[in-house]
């Protein structure tokens, strides 16, 4: 079943849990917001942001002035099973990774081609604490329909529950940056347009980058001893598997 079939009814559970978001930022971590200026007021808009902790989404809903649709994945290896009640309320449209996906992608473009707002995570997991090389997914969004892209970088959402065990509140820092693109697919010829495509996704990461501390920034650092340090972590885990059960893309 599409999550997201019934986006009128799921108006007020999401307005709740952006209403419950704030207290909850305010009591377990020392929350930074830097930027709302550069929330447009509304879609057609890409919210695009660094991915290391399963709590990414959550930080960027707690930041955002308007409800977001989501693309994520389909399975969460990384998330405590009892947070992932979470995403379920929220809804949104499941990417079942190493199959293309082309279901998800579609509802993406459709809700971008709407004028909506979708955040997605451009690394496509939470596999490593340092910036990585995007897959091609939000670079396709972002030249299929034409939106402008808002980058996001989230600090600190990694040491949030490893703090509370210790007693302590970590700080966390959400950076919103300018909107920038439009882009569009100029190049003719399949490797030619996915060279295009692999430079709008760098393109995506160095506005992200720009936003996170340096010694995070990995793959994209201008110290080349910290893009040495991050040599590995480019690899998709989902390179060679299918992810999950597909029976339909969309649940």
């Amino acid at each position: 079943m599409n999550s997201n079939r019934f986006p009128f009814r799921r108006r007020p559970i999401r307005f709740l849990l952006k209403q419950l978001s704030i207290p909850a930022f305010s009591f377990l971590t020392r929350l930074e917001i830097h930027g709302e200026e550069n929330f447009p007021p509304a879609g057609p808009l890409l919210v695009v942001f660094n991915h290391f902790s399963f709590i990414d989404p959550v930080a960027v809903v707690r930041a955002a002035p308007w409800p977001l649709e989501f693309v994520g994945g389909a399975v969460t290896p990384h998330a405590p099973r009892w947070t992932r009640i979470i995403p379920f309320l929220w809804g949104y449209h499941k990417l079942y990774r190493g199959t293309g996906a082309t279901g998800a992608l579609r509802a993406a473009e459709d809700i971008l081609k709407k004028s909506g707002i979708l955040g997605i995570a451009p690394e496509a997991g939470n596999w490593a604490t340092v910036l990585r090389p995007p897959r091609p997914g939000t670079a396709y969004l972002a030249a299929r329909t034409g939106a402008r892209i808002l980058p996001i970088g989230l600090d600190g959402l990694t040491e949030v529950f490893p703090s509370l065990f210790r007693g302590r509140r970590a700080r966390v820092t959400i950076n919103v940056g300018k909107p920038f693109g439009p882009f569009a697919l100029t190049a003719s010829g399949h490797e030619q347009r996915r060279a295009q495509l692999d430079e709008i996704g760098h393109e995506i990461m160095r506005h992200i980058a720009e936003l996170i501390p340096p010694e995070k920034r990995g793959h994209y650092s201008d110290d080349p001893a910290i893009r040495e340090a991050a040599r590995g972590t480019e690899l998709y885990p989902w390179a060679d598997k299918v992810e999950g059960q597909v029976v339909g893309e969309i649940h």
